[in-house]
This record gives structure tokens, sequence and C-alpha cells, in this order.
């Protein structure tokens, strides 16, 4: 007798029903282990009731836990109806002592995930609840997440307000433990909140909000400083900055920027929204990383194309832009600081027998792109140099170089006239060898520079080679000069009247010195 199998359906059933069977055994036995009850949903008036099946309903039992699991899966899941009920409960169905005065905390993680979905009255709403009942309880955490949502829905004006009454700081420290650990927090939260302010506007293509705020960090680094912040700490996001601010100026190259109403209040932007970054870096403590200055020199110097070589006035290119120029002794390692600071492996030329360089090697930097093909061929070559265009001058050694004395007093006579008749030259940097301090030559240079040097051109002394003066060499020791040598550095400039020249530590090998290097180029690209 032929007898007919069960139908797939009916297995499948059998199958689905075992398996829940299991699931709540299961479940049982798990809340058994907690010694705990399997939790009833509440009826009742007050119950407000979440798609969520983790939490799903908030009643005055509730805790803060099951709240922040409720808001952060409406956020994840874009789910409004949770996130309104969610809002009727904190504010309609609890007080402000609800989970011990921790409302304020559940009220901005609510208003950050609204703002996320572009809710924007819901936000409000808790915003200015927590603002007028939990003023007092404000945590800096909280204040610059909230910051990061109001840029993100373009309310700068708001975003500012936050910052100015939340996370307003100052430069005095307090004195208690306390209060200076509290101080110390919202210093931090301050500085990540302006931080994202500059990547989103860089990014957004507004230039005048982006410099405003690199603005805003360049004032608050000096307080990070003092209330003992390390860079490892902060940990701010520089390379995003660099990189938004790198995209911007590609786009105004293109011409692919929208145009913007003109905020008269705002300052005007640099040549290079860049070096507003590079500005606000060098008041923080120095993390001297390798991918963000790579990145900024990148930027700073996108094309580079050696222009001429002079040995007198007549043979320097016409100028039509700013310039700096290095000088120093034969052996102090000028050529290489200068591939250093450009991120270049031999713009300049680097030998072992010292005084190779015996002209003034001009060097154009952000010159138009076919610029090689006009000077080697002759040909007419369309297009400008860009706006934060400039020369960099490579001066011969000295010292060591080997050329007879003619030679050497001929060198002098050009230098001597190209200082005082070069309207151009904004930066004159002088190397001394850190290990060694200042010799007869470089004295001499200090003297001529004082006597002739206009006060249009900034003279900065620069001190090469100061890994050579450390021992396992670290990101925080990357360079060092003995007290001796600097000693000797300030007699030399004092004797020479030229007492307040700033000095800068370089290393071309640990890459120390070339943010405090760059904040003084700018001063050719921006001219």
């Amino acid at each position: 007798m032929y007898m007919s199998e069960p139908s797939t359906s009916t297995s499948t059933n059998k199958k689905l029903s075992k398996r829940a069977e299991r699931k709540r055994a299961e479940r049982s036995k798990k809340f058994k282990q907690r010694g705990t009850k399997k939790p009833s949903r509440p009826k009742g008036k007050n119950v407000y009731k979440l798609h969520s099946t983790a939490v799903s309903v908030l009643t005055v039992n509730s805790t803060a836990q099951d709240v922040i699991r409720a808001i952060k899966r409406a956020q994840n899941l874009h789910d409004a109806h949770d996130l309104r009920n969610i809002e009727r409960f904190l504010l309609e169905e609890v007080d402000e002592h609800y989970a011990y005065g921790y409302r304020g905390s559940l009220l901005s993680r609510l208003a950050v995930a609204a703002m996320h979905m572009d809710e924007d009255e819901l936000a409000t709403k808790a915003l200015e609840v927590r603002r007028k009942v939990h003023s007092e309880t404000m945590l800096p955490l909280e204040s610059a997440a909230i910051v990061r949502g109001l840029l993100r829905m373009h309310k700068i004006k708001e975003a500012l307000d936050v910052l100015d009454k939340e996370l307003s700081v100052s430069l005095d420290v307090p004195e208690d433990h306390e209060e200076a650990a509290a101080h110390k927090e919202k210093v931090k939260h301050r500085a990540l909140a302006i931080a994202s302010f500059a990547s989103r506007e860089c990014f957004e293509d507004n230039p005048q909000l982006a410099a405003q705020a690199c603005d805003m960090l360049r004032e608050v680094g000096p307080i990070v400083r003092a209330a003992g912040i390390s860079s490892e700490e902060l940990n701010l996001p520089w390379l995003r900055i660099v990189q938004g601010a790198t995209q911007y100026e590609s786009h105004k190259r293109k011409n692919m920027i929208a145009e913007r109403a003109v905020d008269e209040n705002v300052h005007d932007t640099p040549c290079n929204l860049v070096y507003s970054v590079l500005d606000a870096m060098s008041t923080f403590p120095s993390e001297n990383r390798d991918d963000v200055y790579e990145c900024l020199s990148n930027a700073l110097v996108r094309r580079t194309q050696f222009v001429t070589g002079a040995v007198d006035m007549s043979g320097i290119p016409k100028g039509d832009r700013g310039e700096v120029a290095f000088i120093g002794k034969s052996n102090v390692g000028k050529s290489s600081l200068i591939n250093m600071i450009t991120n270049r492996k031999s713009l300049a030329y680097t030998s072992k027998r010292p005084g190779k360089t015996q002209q003034f090697n001009y060097f154009a930097i952000n010159d138009k792109p076919e610029l090689e093909r006009e000077i080697r061929f002759g040909d007419d070559v369309e297009g400008d140099k860009d706006e934060d265009s400039f020369y960099i001058v490579d001066l011969p050694g000295y010292g060591y170089a080997e050329v007879p004395e003619f030679q050497k007093s001929a060198w002098k006579e050009f230098m001597a006239e190209y200082m005082t008749q070069r309207k151009t030259l904004k930066v004159l940097f002088h190397l001394l060898d850190s290990r060694h301090g200042p010799g007869r030559e470089d004295r001499e240079i200090m003297k001529q520079v004082s006597e002739t040097l206009p006060t249009r051109t900034k003279y900065v002394v620069v001190l090469t080679k100061s890994d050579k003066n450390t021992k396992g060499k670290t990101k925080r020791n990357s360079g060092k000069v003995t007290d001796k040598v600097m000693e000797t550095v300030r007699q030399a400039m004092k004797e020479n009247g030229l007492g307040n020249t700033p000095v800068l530590l370089t290393s071309a090998e640990s890459k120390l010195g070339r943010d405090k290097i760059w904040r003084y180029m700018r001063l050719a690209a921006q001219s």
C-alpha cells in the first residue's frame, strides 16, 4: 500500500516550532542564571512604546542605560518614531532628578541623535530644556558633540554660541586639583570641537569660516600648552584639516568654487588656506608627524623648477614675487634642509665635497606648469604662476669652498648688493651648525646683515644638524643644542645688534623645525 510522505510545509513548521521552544528555554535559563525575572510589558497610560525588541517600552522604571540603548538604536536605524517617543518620555514623564540627575546627559544624546537624523525641531526642544534646567551639570564631551551636530546641520551661529557659553576657557589654570582636571577636560573638548569646525568648512569649500576656525584654534593653542595637554592626549585631526584645505585650494585653482556671499566681519583668507592651518598648528604642542607635514609640504610646494644660477645682479630673475634665501657655511647642511622643508629629494644639490654651490641658484615654487619647457627651449607657454608662487634662493657656501680669494670677494660684493637692492627678498635664513655655533665667517655675515639688510627683510638664524647632539632619538627628543653653543649664538647676535633675531632648531634627518621654517617662508608666498 502506497503511503504518501509528509508535506514539506508541515515538516518546516515542526522545525520552526522546535526552534522557538529551544530559544524560549535558553532565554529562561539566562534569566535564572542572572537571578532576574523575564521583563513583562507594563500596561498603562505612561508607557512609551518603541520598535526595539531590546527596549520595547520606556516607563518610570526604565534605567538610564535603557534610554541610551534606545537612542543608539533609533539613531542607527533612523527610527524617527522611537526618537520622538524617547523625547516625550524625557520631557513629559520624568523630571530633572531622573536617573540621579542624569537626564541632562540623556537630552544631550537625544539632541545629537536628532541632529544626525535632521530632526531639527526635536533637537532644538531637547537643547532648550537641557540649557534651561541642566546648565550646571553639562559636560564638555557632550557640548563638543552638540557643536559637531550643529555644524552638520550648518547652524554655524548656534554652534559658536555653544562654544562661547559652554566651552569657554582661559589661560589661567586653577590651583585646585579637581578644578584643574575639569579645566583641562574643557580645554581639550573645545580644541576638538573647533578642529571639527575647521575640517568641515575646509571640505565644504568655505574659506572664510575655515580661516576663522583656524584662528580660533590658534587662540586655544597656548591654553592647551598651559593646561599641560600633550599632543598624544589631544590627538587633533591635523592631517584631515590639511587635506581639507588642500582640496579647497585645488578646487579654487580649477575654478570649481561656487560663489558665496562675503561676510565683511570675517577677515580675508590667505593666498593658500593651508597657511592658516599651519599658523594654528604652530601654537599647539608639536607632533612632528611625517604624514601631516608631507601633506602640508606637498600642498604648499606643488611644483618646483630650477630657473637660473646668477653670478651678479644682472642675472637674477625679475622681481615679480617674494623670495627667501638660505646662506651658511659650505658644510652646514643647507641643501639638505631645503630638500627637507620642500619634501623633495634633490631640489637643491647635496654633495660630499663642500662648496658645490658657487652661484645664486633660483628655484621657482608653484610657477606655471610648463615653465621648464619655456626655460629650456624658449617656447611661448600659456598660463601664469599660482597665487602663492615664490622663489627659493640657495646662496653660495662659504668657509670651506675651494675657490680663489677674488671669487670670494666677488660673492661678498654680490651679497651686499643683493641684500640692499632686492626688494622682493622677504626672509634671509642664516644657517649655523648646532654642534659648533658661529665661526668667523658667520660673524662677518651677521655684521653685514646688521649694516646692510633693510628692515623689510626678516633675518632668521637656523641651527642645523641638531639630531647629532642627541643619543637614542625619539619623537620627543629629535634634536637639541647645548647651552654653551646657544649662549655663543646669542652673544654673537648681540655683538652685531641682532639680539632680537629668532633662532630655530632644525634637523634634516629627524625633520625637526620644518613647521617653524614654513611660518617664515609664507612671508614670501603672501607678498
